[in-house]
Order: structure tokens, then C-alpha cells, then sequence
């Protein structure tokens, strides 16, 4: 188990390092800092923004904006794809909003709601707007390709309606809905993150990266670049965990 664990490690190391590699040729040949700075400056750059007080505050409320609204699209969107696989009168009343939703680009919604928010509140809606689509479809989905057998089986045994839901349904679509939400937060945290970055409210990843744009420190914007990545990946992770540790105990 170690040894496999340790290969693993190997594994991704020797890609990480090839990738790198490949961005210090890229850089060597482009020659020229504004357009690819080196791994060596975005890593000094990174370093220097690692010292200011600035960077700490702007990570925390840039999370912490995001992932609110990332837990306000969920709710919603569980709740709507509840109401949709249970009434087909909501479903088409609701469809129309949902299809606007998911085809008009996230850039316009940010413009837009650029004159409905403040730039504080301006990442956490556009977060919430990215999530809820997705959840509600995915439970709507989910709930509604359930095999009727599982619903008569609960029936046989006298279940209520909510004891068939929390014991039968619920279990039945979590794997759905694990996956739904996993894919929803990535849309929420790029999504959320370019909200940052029009709106440009105080304290945020976001605003950082638009005046490092504006000041032509481009490995800043390399270093802050990563930053985002390397959140979104821990974002991801701890999500995975929370979910695994909320299986195990329900089993």
C-alpha cells in the first residue's frame, strides 16, 4: 500500500515537474516577462504576495463569498429539482428560466448584475446562479429515473411518504447528486472568481488579479492565476471528503 501510494506521488510529481518544464521552455522562447513570465518569477512573485496581510484576507473572503453561494445554489436547486420531478405544472412554469439560465453566457450575467448588487454581493450571486441549473437537473433527473419497484417495496412495508424519501429516494440519488455538486463547484468558483474581477470589490482574488492586470505585473497574475487553481483543487478535495465522510456515517 505504501509502496503503490508512493508510486502514485512519483507519478504525479514527474508530471507536475514536466509541465513546468514545458512552461520554462515556453518562457525561455517568448522571451519576454510581460507576455510569459518564468516559473522562478512567478514563484518570487508568489512569495512576495504570501507576506502581505493583504493576500491572507483576500483568499478568506474570496472563499468564503463563493462558497456561500455555492451552498445557496445547492439548497435551492436540491429543493427545485424536488418540485420539479413532483410536479410537472412547476417544471414547465419553471423551464423557460432555466433554459435562459443555462444559455445565456456567465460574462453577461455579471454585466448585468453589476447594476442589481453591490461588488460585495455581486460573487456570491453569480456563484448561486452557476450551481442551481445544475443541481436541479441533476436531481430532477435523478429522482425521476428512480425504478418504481424501490417505491412499491416501501409501500409494502407501510413507509410514509417522508420515510420513502429519506430512506429510499435519498440514498438512490446521492451518487447523483455527489457528482452534480462537484461539477457545480468548479462552475462556482470560475464563475465566482470572474465576478471578482469585473465587479472588483474590496478584499478578493479577483480585484488582485485586475490590478496586477493594470499594472502590467504579470507574474503576479501568473502567481495569483495559481493561486485560484490551486483553491479550486482544495475546494474540490474537501468537498470529496465531506461527502465521503457523510456516506460512511449514514452506512
Amino acid at each position: 500500500m505504501i509502496s503503490t501510494m508512493a508510486s502514485k506521488i512519483f507519478k504525479k510529481t514527474a508530471i507536475l515537474l514536466f509541465w513546468i518544464a514545458v512552461w520554462q521552455v515556453l518562457s525561455l522562447i517568448v522571451a519576454h516577462e510581460l507576455l510569459i513570465p518564468s516559473p522562478l518569477s512567478t514563484l518570487k512573485a508568489l512569495i512576495n504576495l504570501a507576506q502581505t496581510k493583504e493576500f491572507y484576507l483576500s483568499v478568506g473572503v474570496s472563499l468564503l463569498r463563493i462558497v456561500i453561494g455555492f451552498a445557496l445554489g445547492v439548497v435551492i436547486g436540491f429543493l427545485c429539482g424536488i418540485f420539479s420531478a413532483k410536479s410537472s405544472f412547476f417544471k414547465e412554469l419553471t423551464a423557460p428560466a432555466v433554459q435562459l439560465i443555462k444559455a445565456v453566457p456567465v460574462a453577461s450575467f455579471i454585466i448585468l448584475a453589476f447594476f442589481w448588487f453591490e461588488s460585495t454581493y455581486l460573487p456570491i450571486f453569480i456563484a448561486f446562479l452557476m450551481v442551481v441549473p445544475i443541481i436541479w437537473s441533476s436531481t430532477e433527473t435523478a429522482l425521476l429515473g428512480i425504478d418504481k419497484k424501490y417505491i412499491e417495496m416501501g409501500q409494502v412495508f407501510r413507509l410514509t411518504k417522508t420515510q420513502i424519501f429519506f430512506k429510499i429516494k435519498l440514498p438512490l440519488i446521492f451518487p447523483s447528486f455527489i457528482s452534480a455538486a462537484l461539477t457545480s463547484l468548479g462552475f462556482a468558483w470560475k464563475s465566482g472568481i470572474a465576478a471578482e474581477v469585473i465587479a472588483k470589490p474590496l478584499n478578493s482574488l479577483g480585484s488582485m488579479l485586475e490590478q496586477s492586470k493594470t499594472h502590467l505585473e504579470i507574474s503576479e497574475v501568473f502567481a495569483l492565476t495559481a493561486v485560484v487553481a490551486i483553491l479550486s483543487l482544495i475546494l474540490e478535495v474537501a468537498l470529496k471528503k465531506l461527502f465521503g465522510r457523510y456516506n460512511h456515517v449514514k452506512n
